[in-house]
């Protein structure tokens, strides 16, 4: 086995296991499920272990998990525990990145300061984020309740650590809720998670998927104490490779983290594919994965789950498909056909 394929294979198991799994474990397991589509995180979750799509809303009714924005500036779904301490880690990134568009928005200190001071007695009963500014305005917050003024101003008391996204409150509608307390993290915390998730990696690909600078990722790697690993990448001490077996296969849903853990995806993707999965506008096609390589597309459609290969799949891929196929169409309570359209 190459270097190469080893490296993918491992990176791949290191998120997917065979077994069932709770939601906050598979968010740890993780280091955070990308979470800005309430679809998308039920698909992430299947594929890591959880047999129900009620098992997010679920979690963080019963407080183990909540969302926030955090890596990269985006929404994850991540253990209630780590919450605080990953919202202090982003804090400072978070709020600088947003300041501009708040003084376009019209979200000026003032208004930023008085929702600070007010929030905190507005959060019980969980609002969704309508009911949130219909609360704050009846305070003394004059935002504008349409446009992107709203989405921001949450984003804004979130980095503040006052508030972060909980059960729905109606489909597909958040309902915000005070940080949980948790435990403080460092750098080396974080570097540790993201190398538990997605070693072996190097610093450029962990500052790639936080967010922080090169020398901060450098530093994690350092306190996390990343050992060397295959391709010049680095790994936990003592992690090891996967042993050997079938090919780990999973159909994946739009925006899966899996495929934004690394600076480049180049080494899963063949990069003349690549727009087939991201043609711009950060959308994230759902993938078809085995051993860490994405070998083609996969879709819904007239009562079947279509997977379109880049190529003719290898034989011993061909088992993981169908029974991924029959897992994502028993998931979400639709026939079990699948059809292979392109290379055969």
């Amino acid at each position: 086995m190459t270097d190469e394929a080893e490296l993918l294979r491992w990176r791949m198991h290191h998120q997917f296991t065979d077994g069932p799994s709770a939601v906050a474990d598979i968010a740890r397991r993780c280091a955070g499920v990308q979470a800005q589509d309430a679809g998308a995180v039920r698909l992430a979750l299947r594929a890591r272990g959880a047999a129900d799509p009620a098992a997010a809303q679920a979690a963080y009714a019963a407080g183990e998990v909540v969302a926030t924005w955090l890596m990269r500036g985006t929404l994850h779904l991540v253990p209630a525990e780590d919450a605080a301490g990953l919202v202090a880690l982003f804090r400072d990134r978070l709020l600088r990145g947003g300041a501009r568009r708040r003084r376009e928005l019209g979200l000026t200190e003032e208004l930023c300061a008085r929702a600070l001071a007010v929030v905190d007695g507005l959060l019980e009963p969980s609002p969704s984020r309508a009911e949130l500014v219909t609360r704050l305005r009846e305070h003394g917050v004059p935002v504008e309740p349409t446009g992107q003024a709203p989405a921001h101003l949450t984003a804004f008391l979130a980095a503040h650590g006052r508030l972060c996204r909980g059960a729905e409150v109606a489909p597909r509608e958040p309902g915000y809720r005070p940080l949980p307390a948790g435990r403080e993290l460092t750098t080396g915390d974080l570097a540790r998670g993201y190398l538990g998730a997605f070693g072996p990696a190097d610093p450029t690909d962990f500052a790639a998927w936080s967010g922080l600078s090169q020398a901060v990722a450098r530093a994690g790697f350092e306190a996390a104490g990343a050992v060397e690993a295959p391709a010049g990448r680095s790994v936990l001490p003592g992690a090891e490779p996967p042993p050997a077996g079938p090919p780990l296969v999973r159909l994946l849903g739009p925006y899966d983290t899996y495929l934004l853990g690394h600076r480049s995806r180049d080494l899963m993707l063949d990069p003349a594919r690549a727009k087939r999965i991201n043609a711009g506008g950060g959308v994230i096609r759902p993938v078809l994965v085995a051993d860490g390589r994405v070998l083609g597309t996969w879709r819904r459609a007239g009562g079947a789950l279509v997977v379109e290969p880049f190529e003719p799949l290898p034989a011993a891929v061909g088992p993981g498909v169908e029974a991924e196929a029959e897992a994502v169409a028993a998931f979400l309570g639709e026939p079990p056909a699948l059809r292979i359209e392109g290379p055969a």
